[in-house]
């Protein structure tokens, strides 16, 4: 198997003040392409601080961190961006999109910074992006005119346009009814079907269930990681709950 993030002796020490706090105190991890994985731990637990390293925002202070093969403390600036741009698909709590934009043009963004993709080609990969959400009648509305559910879905669209090695998910629920969690995770779930390797962050048990693989983050270390026994199939749960009036 294609490790896609592999994490060895990990660390990071901030200093407050006279104090030094130490966030994480040695992490070591493999996410394997074509996992599912979940991240969970309460605050405090060093979750952020991780998923900031994960996402290359924020740089260990030791320890080893490699993405798709790439050793990341020996990249610069740049090359960190670029890492960003076209290796990671992130998706947040608040979808941060642009509110006076289209959902065509929001999920074209992470594409305007590629200067080898045509303005052609950007529009098509958007609007495969949004097919594949299955955002296709909605190209044309800006997040307004949109659901909190399909405003996540576009959110996602944005993240899939790049073709990262993996999507990297910060509480993408959290703002969600249950109907609606359930429907955003029905969607994780066939794109992990599709082969898509996903990291995704919540406080959420109930969420963590339709996931894979559950690594629970406690005082700055990796205290359980196991497989999710007893799985749960989303569409199955959706057709579970009353509908709706």
């Amino acid at each position: 198997m294609k490790p896609i993030i592999k994490i060895e002796n990990l660390k990071r020490e901030f200093r407050m003040g006279d104090e030094i706090v130490h966030a994480l105190k040695g992490i070591d991890l493999t996410i394997n392409e074509g996992e599912f994985v979940t991240i969970m731990g309460t605050s405090g637990s060093g979750k952020s601080t991780f998923l900031n390293t994960l996402g290359c925002l924020d740089q260990p202070t030791s320890g080893t961190y490699e993405l798709d093969g790439v050793l990341v403390k020996d990249l610069n600036k740049n090359q960190l961006a670029e890492i960003r741009n076209t290796k990671i698909g992130f998706i947040f709590q608040s979808y941060n999109l642009l509110a006076r934009t289209s959902a065509l043009e929001n999920v074209e963004l992470p594409l305007l910074y590629n200067s080898a993709i045509s303005s052609e080609e950007r529009r098509e990969r958007a609007v495969e992006a949004l097919q594949q959400v299955g955002l296709e009648s909605r190209m044309g509305h800006v997040p307004s005119q949109l659901s909190g559910g399909q405003q996540q879905r576009v959110a996602i669209a944005r993240a899939l346009v790049n073709h990262p090695v993996i999507l990297l998910a910060d509480e993408a629920t959290g703002n969600l009814d249950t109907r609606t969690s359930y429907e955003v995770m029905n969607l994780f779930q066939q794109l992990n079907d599709e082969g898509i390797t996903i990291g995704f962050v919540t406080h959420e048990e109930d969420i963590a269930r339709f996931s894979k693989r559950t690594v629970i983050l406690r005082d700055g270390l990796i205290k359980e990681d196991k497989m999710v026994t007893n799985r749960l199939n989303a569409q199955a749960e959706l057709e579970k709950l009353p509908k709706p009036e």
